[in-house]
């Protein structure tokens, strides 16, 4: 049975995700050439043959929770148009129908796997992060005015509150502020 991947490029590297649930359970093993990836796991079977040589001893593999993520480093900058060389037809086939990919929702897929991979304070700021990115432009004001003039004490998204005045130092609990000494 084969597993469902898909792949991205840089101009330095070729990435290739094949979605599999706990690969380390499943023995997963990934061989690399300069012209074939080759992944196995109990029962599962990837064979790809490559469009574009690559350099195998820059190149890696990682088992995430949900995929196994494998590194390409191109042998030259030349962007791919496809993963694999295409095979050649013997027989004329009958026209297939290729749906178009929703890039959208790949990233989105993606995001959530990070997020779920994330932990401690990687995950506070991933949250954080997306706050930010998904604000107004006045939240994201608040954010930094709040953050800068408390010395990173105080994280506030409310403009009105935070546009009066200046913003003031509040340590946690039972400690306190202290100026550096000069």
């Amino acid at each position: 049975m084969s597993v469902r991947h898909d792949w991205y490029q840089s101009e330095t590297k070729v990435v290739i995700s094949v979605l599999l649930k706990n690969a380390a359970d499943k023995h997963y093993a990934v061989e690399i050439s300069p012209d074939r990836v080759h992944m196995t796991a109990d029962g599962y079977e990837l064979d790809l043959k490559l469009l574009h040589p690559i350099v195998v001893e820059r190149s890696s593999h990682k088992a995430f929770a949900s995929k196994v993520e494998i590194t390409l480093a191109k042998e030259t900058g030349l962007r791919w148009e496809n993963l694999e060389q295409k095979a050649v037809a013997v027989a004329v086939a009958a026209p297939v129908k290729s749906q178009p990919k929703n890039w959208d929702q790949l990233v989105s897929e993606e995001e959530k796997i990070d997020e779920k991979e994330a932990k401690g304070e990687t995950a506070l700021n991933n949250l954080f992060k997306k706050i930010y990115s998904t604000s107004s432009p006045e939240v994201q004001k608040a954010m930094n005015k709040s953050f800068s003039e408390s010395g990173g004490t105080v994280l506030s998204t409310n403009w009105d509150e935070v546009g009066k005045e200046k913003v003031t130092v509040k340590p946690p609990d039972g400690t306190e502020f202290r100026e550096w000494e000069k």
